[in-house]
């Protein structure tokens, strides 16, 4: 119980760390805030009236992918400052200290959670003044938000991976562009039924489609049907690996 309950401690410790560490640098906050509400206003008023997404009114269908997009961009911060502790011996500091080995990435991960769940809220909030009209109730609300935050720490965990993997900030951001991207290969803009058949295919059997399709039903209280548990499966699988590749990496580099 000692050691969990000093391992919880130390994780709050790194955590508040790595908050002020973002505090420091909030124009990567804003940036990550900034990117998807101007991709918002590009689709919505300038392709908006070329797209046909069924029943939903354009902006209704595309705010679930720019949530995802906004996560995705959000990544790269995290990306960079692993990265950074890792190349400046920073890491290496702390396992010379009488803390849990494990806090230093938690703390990472905590903190760029908190922040991209702020981040999304934000980006919820503007969406609503532009135009969106979600219609759930708290139940799909309470939902949306299991997975929002499941999505969240997969896809940090992941952008851990990155920044322990590469040789340099830059390279550690590149790779988080995957996040970015992916959502664009997806039913996150327009619906994959459209799309030529190889990058329909693709876009079918890609995590952030039934991810996206969860969410976009849900905000607006209509039954997602099986991409619900999809989504699901697909968040925590990503987490689960995402976190066990992360820790050995992590683990390997410490007997170097």
């Amino acid at each position: 119980m000692n050691n969990l309950k000093q391992s919880f401690l130390d994780s709050l410790t790194m955590t508040k760390r790595c908050s002020l560490i973002s505090l420091r640098n909030i124009d990567t906050v804003i940036t990550s805030i900034v990117v998807p509400v101007l991709m918002m206003l590009l689709f919505v008023h300038v392709f908006g009236g070329a797209m046909s997404v069924g029943d939903y009114n354009f902006i209704d269908y595309i705010v679930p992918g720019i949530i995802i997009q906004c996560i995705g961009s959000s990544a790269a911060g995290t990306a960079i400052s692993v990265n950074n502790d890792l190349r400046k011996g920073i890491f290496d500091r702390f396992r010379s200290m009488p803390i849990s080995k494990s806090s230093v990435l938690t703390g990472h991960v905590l903190s760029a959670a908190t922040r991209n769940i702020l981040t999304t809220a934000i980006v919820i909030l503007i969406a609503i003044l532009l135009g969106f009209r979600p219609s759930a109730g708290i139940a799909g609300w309470l939902l949306v938000t299991v997975i929002l935050v499941l999505y969240i720490l997969a896809i940090t965990w992941i952008s851990v991976i990155f920044g322990l993997i590469t040789n340099s900030p830059e390279a550690a951001a590149s790779l988080t562009i995957v996040g970015m991207i992916l959502p664009y290969i997806s039913s996150g803009f327009v619906p994959t039924e459209i799309m030529s058949r190889g990058f329909r295919v693709f876009a079918q059997h890609q995590p952030m489609t039934p991810i996206i399709n969860t969410i976009r039903a849900l905000m607006m209280n209509v039954s997602p049907g099986k991409d619900l548990w999809i989504a699901i499966i697909w968040s925590v699988g990503l987490l689960a690996f995402a976190y066990l590749l992360a820790v050995k990496i992590y683990k390997n580099q410490a007997k170097k």
